[in-house]
């Protein structure tokens, strides 16, 4: 299962082991069950401290237990954890082993205090850049709290298990039974969640904050830029975030960084954060920004929570997210059937009948990845030509389970009140009504700045990006922005962190300008 190299950085690892744990396998004679345990008894050659043992009772076969040796503290995974999954795989196995996670003691002490039994399930795909996240912070809080339990499910292995508890978006995951959430959620979002009096307290807290020299909006390329540019002029720098990394973390590959020839998202977002949190800045993860006020001397920004953070000058960095279609049906089946990852969500669709909608290259990539996945694939676009690149085109007409529809306008999503069953679409050309009978949409129709909740406060494009001038200035003195909710024209990884960069050392002129104390 793993390769010489591997088993090699395994070995080096495991050192780190200072309880002994034991692997206990729950198997049977499938191809799967024989994969898993050559993997079990693979890590166990990596270390005396661990153990493989079998007759594990979990009915979900392939399926194992990482267990600390004398003690109810475990984690569990049901299929093989492999692809985005091992690094979760070799997380579980250290912690368990006695190894500290990487969190604060704050947030430890907190997840030991939590209160209650409860049972978490989270099925995903190895294929989910989303998915590890919720993996391994679940599992985490079950190592640092034993009356919280956690299993990841492979929805590939168990795929029957995974349609008769209407799973069609990972990762989902199920607390006691019942659907806790889907999609990404970071570590402090889950405790936040389990724990009731924490979001008064972190209201509190932010209440008690000193008004900002450079307040940062938004926790995506341009934002992180923004603040490691304020911070390192020496200036009292606050970046506030509803989900640190932004539509980074659900970027499959990048390989057009200058001077990174290839990385992942999470993996770009996770440097991104390191290098914010080794300066003086005050990172306000998990907060959503409701109101900007700019008419009460500093510009002053309102949370979601109501609390207030004022700033002496801020940059607003709030990126984009994906456009919805906005037709009858489709809010009602999202994550029911209506997607708009084909990467994490593909496998979930094996053996099925899809729809993709939007001719660009998004769109057309997403056609021919799910073509060698699903039953069918039809790529719906609104104009009379795709505008994919011609390579890209050229390999999609390519495929014989795929079918092209131009000049079509979807006009709504069909489904039977638990999951997407067809989608309704008008020929533009003659007004005449068609319904394809489906199991899942993918919606690849571009992006949305988020600043409706700027309306009012900055000039904005009838697009509703916010507009700017060369040096990031907005309409109101002081307030910057940066990145894709702004009129730079290229949406890209490497535009925005330069743009956020010019933002912040604008921010700094302004303040130099009017007299502001800076360090």
């Amino acid at each position: 299962m793993l390769d010489a190299a591997l088993i090699t950085q395994l070995k080096t690892l495991l050192t780190n082991l200072t309880h002994p744990i034991e692997l206990v396998g729950s198997l049977d004679d499938s191809p799967k069950s024989t994969e898993t345990a050559e993997l079990l008894h693979e890590i166990a050659s990596c270390s005396d401290l661990v153990t493989v043992t079998s007759g594990g009772e979990d009915a979900r076969r392939p399926s194992f237990g990482i267990r600390r040796s004398g003690t109810d503290i475990e984690v569990r995974f049901a299929g093989l954890p492999m692809g985005h999954e091992f690094t979760s795989l070799v997380l579980a196995l250290l912690q368990v082993g006695g190894h500290p996670a990487k969190i604060t003691d704050e947030l430890a002490d907190r997840i030991r205090g939590l209160a209650g039994e409860w049972e978490f399930e989270t099925f995903l795909s190895l294929s989910c850049q989303n998915c590890p996240d919720v993996v391994q912070a679940l599992n985490v809080i079950s190592v640092l709290n034993p009356r919280i339990r956690h299993i990841a499910i492979d929805g590939g292995v168990f795929p029957d298990e995974a349609e008769e508890r209407g799973v069609l978006a990972v990762p989902t995951v199920f607390a006691n039974g019942e659907v806790f959430g889907q999609g990404r959620m970071t570590l402090e979002e889950i405790v936040g969640r389990l724990d009731a009096g924490s979001a008064d307290r972190e209201a509190a807290r932010l209440a008690g904050l000193d008004p900002f020299e450079v307040l940062v909006i938004g926790g995506g390329p341009a934002g992180a830029a923004a603040a490691i540019y304020a911070a390192r002029k020496g200036i009292r720098t606050g970046l506030v975030t509803e989900r640190f990394g932004g539509q980074v973390l659900d970027t499959m590959a990048i390989e057009n960084f200058v001077s990174v020839p290839y990385t992942e998202g999470p993996t770009m977002v996770a440097a991104m954060e390191e290098h914010v949190n080794a300066y003086a800045v005050e990172l306000i993860k998990g907060q959503q920004a409701a109101h900007l006020i700019t008419d009460q001397g500093r510009p002053t920004v309102e949370l979601a929570n109501g609390t207030r953070l004022t700033s002496d000058s801020l940059v607003l960095a709030t990126g984009a997210r994906w456009r919805a279609m906005d037709v009858p049906g489709e809010e009602e089946y999202r994550n029911k059937g209506v997607t708009f990852c084909p990467h994490c969500d593909g496998p979930l669709f094996k053996g099925k009948r899809v729809a993709v909608i939007g001719g660009g290259n998004s769109g057309v990539e997403a056609a021919i990845d799910l073509a060698g996945l699903v039953a069918h694939v039809t790529l719906i676009e609104f104009d009379t030509a795709l505008r994919a690149d011609e390579v890209l085109q050229a390999k999609v007409r390519s495929l014989g389970n795929v079918e092209v529809l131009l000049n079509a306008g979807t006009t709504g999503v069909h489904g039977d009140g638990a999951k997407v069953t067809g989608l309704a679409y008008q020929d533009r050309s003659t007004g005449t009504a068609h319904r394809l009978d489906l199991d899942g949409v993918f919606v690849q129709i571009g992006l949305l700045p988020n600043t409706e909740w700027l309306t009012g406060a900055v000039e904005v494009s009838d697009r509703g990006e916010i507009i700017i001038d060369d040096r990031g200035r907005t309409s109101v003195p002081g307030v910057f922005a940066a990145g894709d909710c702004t009129t730079t024209p290229f949406k890209q990884i490497v535009v925005a962190t330069g743009a956020g960069s010019t933002a912040a050392l604008s921010a700094f002129d302004h303040l130099i300008r009017q007299g502001v104390p800076v360090a």
